[in-house]
């Protein structure tokens, strides 16, 4: 499967596909709102960071007590679900005299969710498309994730010039409630992925024979660190110019789409491997003009070039899933969302702290020097191949723990 017809062809990706758009447009039109209102109370860089990026914190504890659902519970219903309660979750943000404390509950409760939900959306995807077409159907989510942020940052900057970000914030309400009714009606009945109950105790097993494998290991770490640093500056972008921010975050989000674009439509197989690295540095590199105070002009292509790096994740996540064993495969995938998303709390955190103690663009700059030096000491990780006893392709190393049976695939059509 190497074409956009083939891919919007397969059975229950287009469902999928409008879901994951909904879902991303009322995250990006709500967090706009949310940290605009955070910020506007508090005028503080680190609380406006953590209101946008902040829920990505919580996406440890779901990681490690309640990642095992993910294989466990039919994906409809927990698609549907899962974007209910966001919906009724983004609409209490918008109580007029919410106390803080009460607003960063919420978004703690939304993080620990969410972290289930990534593992449920793209094991469903690994079970919807062939295997040789995962690529290019994780490039397509990735792309929705860069059109919605594009439209959505400038979707949320118009409603909150227009209306107020209580309003908007009841605009991403609404759009939640949107993907749970595509998802209730346009998914079919499918079950879960294994057999059992969702338990801390099976969350921590399964999690314990993905970690036993030192290749996966090293893919994990790249997923993870680089990414979240890198998130830490763009979180910086609304106390850097809060006039601008969402020209930042639209470029961003476009350079986002753009790599995936080239990675998952047009990049041959025998470059993927190559390009791996040069796109994780490419992440990075271009922050470093912040350290000269550019304009915004300038800054805004800096961060779209960067962004394109973002397409790194994507053949980090193939070769993941050439090394897991396909029962585990949703727990995988959302292990490594939710890892990468609580990075990307850590590197909001530490970026609002260093802006706190610097500037935004001093703080920057550190995040993007970081973010080199980490991909740097993985780079030698992640081109060993397995050795003797590693899982291969498709296969659980005999040495990790047994993992449930998959649960047999409904039909589909």
């Amino acid at each position: 499967m190497r074409t956009y017809r083939q891919l919007f062809a397969t059975p229950e990706f287009q469902p999928l596909f409008f879901t994951s758009l909904a879902q991303i447009a009322a995250q990006t039109v709500s967090g706009l709102a949310l940290s605009t209102l955070i910020y506007a109370a508090t005028g503080s860089p680190l609380l406006s960071a953590l209101s946008m990026f902040g829920p990505s914190l919580a996406q440890v504890i779901g990681a490690t007590a309640l990642m095992s659902a993910a294989d466990l519970i039919p994906p409809r219903a927990a698609m549907s679900g899962l974007a209910l309660v966001f919906a009724v979750a983004t609409a209490a943000q918008a109580i007029p005299g919410l106390p803080i404390a009460a607003s960063f509950g919420i978004l703690f409760v939304i993080g620990v969710l969410a972290s289930v939900g990534g593992g449920v959306r793209y094991g469903l995807l690994n079970e919807i498309v062939p295997k040789q077409g995962y690529l290019i159907g994780r490039s397509v989510l990735n792309m929705a994730v860069g059109t919605m942020q594009i439209c959505g940052y400038g979707l949320g900057g118009a409603l909150l010039a227009a209306l107020s970000p209580r309003a908007t914030l009841l605009v991403g309400a609404g759009l939640y409630l949107a993907a749970a009714v595509v998802a209730r009606f346009g998914l079919s009945g499918r079950p879960q992925r294994a057999t059992g109950r969702p338990s801390v105790a099976q969350t921590w097993r399964n999690n314990a024979a993905l970690w036993a494998s030192a290749p996966r290991r090293y893919v994990f770490l790249a997923l993870w660190v680089p990414n979240g640093l890198i998130v830490g500056c763009e979180s910086l972008f609304v106390s850097l110019s809060p006039r601008h921010a969402g020209v930042l975050f639209a470029g961003a989000a476009f350079g986002m789409l753009l790599g995936d674009i080239t990675t998952g439509r047009f990049l041959p197989a025998r470059w993927r491997r190559v390009l791996g690295a040069p796109l994780r540095l490419l992440l990075a590199v271009p922050y470093l003009v912040f350290a000269l105070h550019p304009g915004i002009p300038v800054a805004a292509v800096a961060v779209m070039l960067a962004s394109i790096g973002y397409a790194a994740s994507l053949l980090l996540q193939e070769r993941l899933m050439a090394l897991t064993p396909h029962e585990l495969s949703g727990q995988a995938l959302g292990l490594q969302s939710s890892g990468m998303l609580t990075m990307q709390g850590v590197g909001a955190v530490v970026a609002g702290v260093l802006a706190q103690w610097s500037s935004p663009a001093a703080a920057m700059t550190t995040m993007a020097v970081l973010s080199v030096l980490v991909t740097l000491s993985l780079a030698r990780g992640l081109r060993a191949e397995p050795s003797v006893g590693e899982a291969p392709v498709g296969e659980a190393p005999a040495a990790e723990p047994q993992a449930p049976r998959r649960a047999a695939p409904a039909n589909v059509g």
